[in-house]
């Protein structure tokens, strides 16, 4: 009797995995995958003013699995950095990659690198006759956190996001550390824009 039922059964069982290779999307390099954007971060204070952007080129590896590289550009300008009246102005760029694991639709975690090449410029107080400062650093950071995302859904990586993380390298330079070299919090939001996406669904 069990064998009757089994062998009425592997016809069913044949056609139902034959089916899920079907759908199965085949290996290989898809430009629907594909997706652009990035993010930007603004700050002010009484004495404190910070702009960046972060373009980015990035491939969906799978529906939970989203890597690219980026390139990030900051600019940071401060007031009574050390005395009252003085000035630090910094300029940061570098390349970067990252990876975004989504457990669920909305929520990732995410973890980038990037190598930061600085440049910094101090003025002293006017009052004191000292010529300015001008230093040349560089940096790698590795940023790690988690964020949210909204309107991603399967077969469309066009979504809105906005992301916290912090810097684990314990590198000193790092532009992510304060004087200090406690790591702060990097806050940035941004859009992913899906390429070639068409009628395409993972």
């Amino acid at each position: 009797m069990k064998k009757s039922i089994l062998v009425l059964l592997i016809p069913f069982c044949l056609q139902a995995f034959a089916q899920e290779i079907k759908d199965e999307p085949m290996p290989g390099f898809k430009k629907e995958k594909l997706f652009s954007g990035g993010s930007i971060n603004v700050g002010f204070s009484n004495n404190y003013t910070a702009l960046g952007a972060t373009p980015q080129l990035g491939y969906s590896l799978t529906d939970w699995l989203d890597a690219g590289v980026n390139f990030n550009v900051n600019y940071i300008s401060q007031r009574d950095n050390f005395v009252r009246g003085d000035k630090l102005r910094q300029t940061t760029y570098g390349p970067g990659a990252f990876v975004r694991l989504f457990p669920i639709s909305m929520i990732f975690a995410t973890a980038q690198y990037e190598y930061n090449f600085i440049k910094q410029k101090y003025i002293p107080v006017s009052s004191s006759n000292l010529p300015d400062e001008k230093s040349t650093l560089s940096a790698g950071s590795l940023l790690v956190g988690g964020g949210y995302a909204g309107g991603r859904q399967k077969g469309n990586n066009t979504y809105y996001f906005i992301s916290v993380m912090w810097d684990i390298s314990g590198d000193k330079n790092s532009p992510y550390v304060d004087d200090l070299g406690r790591s702060t919090p990097v806050i940035r939001a941004g859009y992913n824009i899906g390429l070639f996406q068409g009628k395409y669904r993972r």
